[in-house]
């Protein structure tokens, strides 16, 4: 029965690793571009052969000059500066705007509950490209144009679907906690600082992993609302070196793959917690 148990393991595992392959090529594709140099790159003899196709992919020599020109020529770490500061920034907010409205839909007795959380969920359904101008106009008015605060104040009025993740998570938790917590005097901001956020540390991780992932890769903020090149992000900045150096694809890929590494990196670091987080997240309610 184990032996029995180690084949299908083996075989699940295999398959795996198979489909996975397609999903992982246009990433090697790219770390092989960039240690490539530009007569590689666009070879002028046709490939007929699998063995020349897999040469193809290979780099030779490996050029890894191409990381220092590419970093160069885009100044990453003003970029990388300016990203994780909107990363920090928007992940405090929408994680900790999201879980108290989340408790209190989840946890708090009030006239309309029901209702104001599906009018919640039922904004996930309208596309941002439905409230790109009016929200662009607004903000204009307001006088944020050329500044960070539109990429950043949204963060802090909560996040819908993390507002439904985190509800269903804290309708898991026993009312009977809460409710000793009562008798014993503490106040509705300590259940939730003390009890509700320490009891959903999975679920908070797997929020402040999506928005990590949002705001670092996040394209149409800075296009829309950012003129001063200094202030620029990462993956703005790129599209911009992409413009003034479109023929430098080896440096342009260079830094990409720069960009590319730490979201690989936190991603398998914070994968435990991230799956844990959507297992545990209840259906209840």
């Amino acid at each position: 029965m184990q032996k029995h148990s180690f084949y299908t393991r083996l075989a699940i595992h295999a398959v795996l690793i198979i489909l996975a392959v397609p999903f992982t090529m246009p990433l090697i594709w790219m770390i092989s571009t960039s240690l490539k140099t530009k007569e590689q790159i666009f070879p002028n003899e046709v490939v007929t052969s699998i063995s020349g196709f897999l040469a193809e992919w290979r780099p030779s020599p490996v050029r890894w000059a191409n990381y220092a020109e590419g970093l160069r020529y885009v100044p990453f770490p003003l970029y990388l500066r300016n990203t994780l500061m909107l990363c920090a920034f928007n992940v405090t907010g929408a994680v900790l705007s999201s879980a108290l409205v989340a408790y209190a839909f989840a946890k708090l007795q009030w006239r309309g509950r029901k209702l104001i959380f599906s009018i919640v969920i039922a904004t996930m359904i309208l596309p941002g490209q439905v409230t790109m101008i009016p929200t662009f106009a607004l903000y204009r008015w307001l006088g944020w144009y050329g500044t960070y605060l539109p990429m950043i104040v949204p963060a802090f009025l909560g996040n819908a679907f993390f507002i439904f993740l985190l509800r269903q998570f804290f309708m898991t938790i026993p009312d009977d906690l809460c409710d000793a917590a009562r008798i014993d005097g503490c106040s509705e901001w300590g259940i939730f600082w003390r009890m509700m956020l320490p009891l959903a540390k999975p679920a908070l991780a797997t929020c402040a992993l999506f928005q990590f992932l949002g705001t670092w890769n996040d394209f149409n903020g800075p296009l829309i609302y950012l003129n001063d090149q200094n202030k620029y992000t990462l993956a703005y900045g790129l599209q911009q070196f992409l413009g003034s150096y479109g023929s430098e694809w080896a440096l342009l890929m260079a830094a990409t793959t720069v960009f590319t590494i730490p979201i690989i990196i936190l991603f398998f670091l914070a994968q435990r917690t991230f799956i844990q987080g959507i297992a545990t997240t209840g259906s209840k309610g």
